[in-house]
């Protein structure tokens, strides 16, 4: 089973729906129209860890593979729990984080809390790219005026003054650069995802001159293997396959 919600989640499915394996992905429910992998897909949540351990379980599931957004550590935490508890192998699958290259001017940050605090020092126009999550840390700042982008309009609280644009990636450089001009951004705000799909505004930024607050990824729960990218995942599996009795 694939906890997804990713792309490279989609891929992992794809590949193995194409090679005759039985795949089922599950979707946390919390984007209105998701994109639906090939194989079986259930959507919603298990109920914690026990629920997860006891659905898998009952569902003959032989490898789990966490394949959710980077920042789903709840979600990420439940599955190394289901797995210890059932003794069924785990893979963590994580596209690789973001480096900075020459001209970026990236403050990390540990948390959106931290964020919201270091804004007010840096910028008074803010694209705020972390999904629409979280977006309560940032409620405060009424001087701030914000651009929040997100799949799904945001729940409040949200900042006093924000334009909401709903919007799904991937994005292109030449967009992210109009973005920023035409809402006059003078710094970003974003979680580290890593991947292509929304690392065009990291290069728009760097070109404008724009200070970035990046919110640093939590850590993969210990003990946990990581693979960061679907043939690496796809030679874990093959490799686990071998080792599970029959």
């Amino acid at each position: 089973m694939v906890l997804g919600g990713t792309t490279e989640a989609r891929g992992l499915a794809e590949a193995l729906a194409a090679g005759g394996g039985r795949v089922t992905t599950s979707l946390a429910g919390r984007v209105a129209n998701p994109v639906l992998p090939p194989g079986e897909t259930r959507i919603g949540g298990f109920g914690g860890p026990d629920g997860l351990a006891a659905w898998v379980a009952g569902h003959g599931v032989t490898h789990l593979v966490d394949a959710t957004h980077p920042f789903a550590e709840r979600m990420s935490f439940h599955a190394a729990t289901a797995a210890a508890a059932t003794g069924i192998p785990l893979l963590a699958l994580r596209r690789p984080a973001w480096a900075p290259v020459a001209g970026d001017r990236w403050h990390r940050v540990p948390s959106l809390a931290t964020a919201a605090e270091a804004l007010p020092g840096l910028g008074t126009r803010v694209f705020l790219s972390t999904g629409r999550m979280g977006l309560a840390a940032f409620a405060g700042l009424d001087r701030l005026w914000f651009l929040v982008r997100s799949v799904d309009a945001p729940e409040p609280p949200v900042p006093a003054r924000t334009e909401i644009l709903l919007d799904r990636g991937p994005f292109t450089l030449a967009g992210e650069r109009e973005l920023l001009r035409r809402h006059r951004i003078d710094v970003l705000v974003t979680k580290d995802s890593g991947g292509s799909a929304t690392a065009p505004k990291l290069t728009a930024a760097r070109e404008a001159g724009l200070p970035v607050l990046i919110v640093d990824r939590p850590p993969v729960p210990a003990g946990v293997p990581v693979a960061e990218s679907v043939p690496a995942a796809l030679t874990w599996l093959s490799e686990a396959a071998r080792t599970v009795t029959p």
